[in-house]
């Protein structure tokens, strides 16, 4: 947040106080669209960026030229967004967000200078795209523009009130299939929106026992294929979805069980679900883990082991469905401890 804050806000604040006396004919601050419709994981160069917008807007309150200018997505690769993949370009372009050509951002730096008012944004959006998504997961700037998109207008719904008729689909969809064709039809549903969510043309680039993890899912593209499933199954989904349902497979299962409850779930895995969320769970801590060789080490042989006992075998019967439970409801200092205890 310090480094964010300083380059952006503490910059600006500067200039501010440093040309306070002079008689400035422009002056002009370039944010970001983040600071007015918010962007996943850059909490922080948001609120820099909204400092910036409530600058000029103070500067124009005591009688001083300002402007801050919030600039959305340029098609012209630059520091700020040349790390972006396609994925990553397609990922913005499905929430309405367009790239700016170079001409087209100047002329609306012209538009934007001139127009007389203190904090503008200067985007593109497509409203029809806009149009199509639930009204209630849009930022409340964009829903005046979602509105002019077609298709859209006062008679829009809620993305709860078009859940609910999705979940009355599904029930009729998924009545008198058989178990595989049910678990089939949702395990369609999870790898296409996998697929578009990724930037795959075709559904077989998500193996069903691929993990999300192998096939390039971070943080972003996990909260957008909880939003596209939530959405497209009318069901309240967890945030962690993903990292608890770690594959295709499994997340299909668990979205047929909340479908279907008691009906769907592909046999032998209401036992092994649990299991998997933890254990990617404690990968997930694990590839964050900040140690040194010795406790890598420490933790190496505590995990062998750990792998050891389980493959000498077990029962399978309800002492396991016991330690099962355990296993979903340990925190990640509880599973160190229960490594640990296996110990020889």
């Amino acid at each position: 947040m310090a480094r964010v804050w300083t380059a952006k806000a503490t910059a600006a604040a500067h200039l501010h106080t440093a040309t306070a006396h002079l008689r400035l004919g422009m002056f002009v601050l370039f944010s970001s669209a983040a600071g007015t419709l918010g962007s996943p994981g850059q909490a922080n160069y948001a609120a820099a960026n909204a400092f910036c917008d409530a600058l000029a807007a103070h500067r124009r309150a005591v009688g001083l030229p300002g402007v801050s200018i919030a600039w959305g997505l340029w098609a012209d690769a630059s520091g700020m967004t040349g790390h972006l993949a396609d994925a990553d370009l397609a990922r913005m372009s499905r929430t309405g967000v367009a790239s700016l050509s170079t001409r087209h951002g100047l002329a609306l730096l012209d538009a934007a200078v001139q127009h007389g008012g203190a904090r503008l944004v200067a985007a593109q959006v497509d409203p029809r795209t806009l149009a199509g998504l639930p009204a209630d997961s849009l930022p409340a700037t964009l829903r005046a523009l979602a509105a002019t998109g077609g298709g859209g207008g006062a008679g829009r719904r809620t993305a709860a009130a078009a859940g609910e008729d999705r979940q009355v689909d599904w029930g009729a969809r998924l009545a008198g299939l058989s178990t595989a064709e049910r678990h089939r039809l949702v395990l369609n549903l999870v790898r296409g929106h996998a697929a578009t969510v990724l930037g795959h043309a075709d559904v077989d680039a998500v193996q069903a026992e691929a993990s999300f993890k192998e096939l390039g899912f971070d943080s972003l593209t996990a909260v957008e294929l909880r939003n596209r499933l939530a959405a497209a199954t009318g069901l309240r989904l967890p945030a962690g979805m993903v990292f608890d349902y770690p594959e295709a497979a499994v997340l299909a299962d668990y979205l047929l069980e909340r479908l279907a409850p008691g009906d769907g779930a592909a046999p032998g895995r209401d036992a092994v679900d649990p299991v998997l969320g933890e254990l990617a769970r404690l990968e997930t801590t694990l590839a964050t883990l900040d140690t040194d060789d010795e406790g890598r080490q420490r933790i190496t042989q505590r995990l062998g082991a750990l792998l050891a006992k389980w493959n000498g075998g077990g029962s399978g019967g309800p002492a396991d469905a016991t330690g099962f439970d355990a296993l979903e409801a340990a925190s990640d200092d509880e599973m160190f401890e229960l490594i640990d205890r296996e110990l020889p």
